[in-house]
């Protein structure tokens, strides 16, 4: 892609591991580097500004959890190109928030990051607040606090607090805090 579209600036974020053996070693990284294909950002704290400087953020991740780094860009109206893999296929509607590339397939990511590449300044925008209203939609804290409680609370329906073990943990808990109001030795053995 570098070849292709010169004036496109690529820059990569973040920590090394080598004991991952499909992580990008501190070598090859150098190697880019010094071919200009890349810029290493190095680690950073401020994830925020290095965020606000990209047009559009990129994650190719064999798995991942729900990422806080897709949450944090498409909250900033940056499009993104991810991996189609648990966890990053739900922060992005393929071609209206972003792009998902397929697994393991670096022909996948780079034709991908070309849309990116292709696309005019207000579609990229828009692709950029397109994710944002997303974002706020459907991963809001507020939302996903009341959905979790629904759950917990569903789990504790089903279950009674003595098939989950609560019951009998209340119980000597509440024996050991009237025996400290009393001033009574108490032990929860």
């Amino acid at each position: 892609l570098k070849e292709k579209y010169q004036n496109a600036k690529f820059s990569i974020l973040g920590s090394f591991y080598p004991e991952n053996p499909t992580a990008i070693s501190e070598e090859t990284m150098a190697a880019w580097q010094k071919e200009g294909v890349v810029e290493y950002l190095g680690v950073t704290e401020d994830v925020k500004s290095v965020i606000d400087d990209q047009d559009c953020i990129v994650l190719p991740s064999y798995r991942e959890g729900l990422s806080r780094v897709l949450l944090e860009a498409a909250s900033m109206a940056k499009p993104i190109v991810t991996t189609n893999v648990p966890g990053c296929k739900e922060v992005v509607e393929d071609g209206v928030t972003g792009f998902l590339c397929k697994e393991r397939d670096a022909a996948s990511l780079a034709a991908k990051m070309e849309q990116v590449l292709m696309l005019k300044d207000e579609a990229r925008v828009a692709m950029g607040v397109k994710a944002r209203e997303k974002i706020i939609r459907e991963f809001d804290e507020k939302l996903v606090v009341s959905l979790y409680s629904r759950v917990v609370g569903q789990l504790f329906r089903k279950k009674s607090a003595r098939d989950l073990g609560l019951l009998d943990t209340a119980k000597s808990y509440l024996h050991a805090y009237r025996g400290w109001l009393t001033g009574a030795s108490v032990s929860r053995g």
